[in-house]
């Protein structure tokens, strides 16, 4: 019964068998048929379909929520079965929003320390992609953005909080100030972040707030992409303090506070609510308190 609900979450992620059954490891009637006993022991039809896939049923739909519940807490009690008592064996895949990338380390190499038998995939997802890989039981938590967007049910962990700079060259304008306002960041050629992620919504609403802008002269889904043409001295961008300090600037670069108004957001780890908790992620929740209380002594 788990594999098949297995082949039933492959299929609504990649709404086409054939890449579902290859996510599974298995042939593409090997998936048709389990699908189909599974149809066939629950009494309904779970999948529109002819020789394509055209979606779930109502009854597919309703099962495909039992299927998360059912397939997660299965993956939770064999984790919890295999654990060792002092240190833990397995795999964690941990999705973060590109701002947020140059800080998952401060999580990572402190957590292998102590269980170095754990393995580790980082990805680079869009706040809206992380939401839907938890929910698709694709990845096992989420560093992202807590405020500005609903979460919907899951459990959300402060970090630490996310300020902004000004990244730009000494000799561009602005480039010799000890702190510039918003206003003056949005009257210069700026390289941003593409309209998907949600630090170039939030810097998009600062901006529009302090007057007319005329919008990025470049934009990326990279914020490495963003420094490299900031250091050719025809654009400035506007980043994330801790991606400041990841990048170890040097002349001619510098990042300069944006202080008026301040502007700061909480990022935070995300992960299902689940209990009991698998024991690779309530390790990692331990570690996010660990650095939540190091990045904000104040609290």
């Amino acid at each position: 019964m788990i594999e098949k609900l297995e082949f039933l979450l492959a299929l609504a992620r990649e709404r086409n068998f054939s890449r579902a059954a290859e996510a599974c490891g298995v042939t593409q009637p090997t998936l048709s048929a389990g699908i189909k006993q599974l149809e066939e022991s629950l009494g309904a039809l779970l999948v529109n379909r002819s020789s394509r896939f055209h979606g779930f049923t109502p009854d597919g739909e309703r099962a495909l929520e039992w299927a998360k519940r059912i397939v997660a807490d299965a993956r939770a009690m064999r984790q919890e079965m295999r654990a060792p008592r002092k240190s833990l064996v397995g795999h964690l895949t941990i999705a973060a929003v590109p701002t947020a990338l140059g800080m998952v380390q401060k999580l990572t190499g402190p957590f292998q320390e102590k269980h170095p038998d754990v393995r580790f995939t980082i990805l680079s997802q869009t706040s809206r992609e992380i939401l839907t890989m938890l929910d698709g039981l694709q990845i096992d938590a989420g560093i992202t953005y807590l405020d500005n967007e609903p979460l919907g049910h899951i459990r959300a962990e402060p970090l630490y909080r996310e300020r902004y700079r000004l990244l730009t060259s000494v000799d561009r304008p602005l480039g010799d100030r000890a702190t510039v306002t918003w206003k003056e960041a949005a009257r210069i050629p700026l390289c941003l972040l593409t309209p998907d992620m949600q630090n170039r919504r939030i810097i998009d609403r600062m901006l529009d707030g302090v007057g007319p802008e005329n919008g990025p002269m470049l934009e990326s889904n990279s914020m490495v992409v963003l420094a490299a043409h900031v250091r050719t001295g025809r654009w400035a961008s506007i980043i994330p303090e801790t991606f400041a300090e990841v990048l170890g600037l040097s002349p001619p670069l510098r990042s300069i506070p944006i202080v008026e108004p301040k502007e700061v957001q909480r990022i935070g780890l995300v992960m299902p609510r689940r209990e009991p908790m698998p024991p690779l992620s309530r390790a990692l929740l331990a570690e996010a308190n660990r650095v939540a209380a190091l990045e904000n002594p104040e609290g």
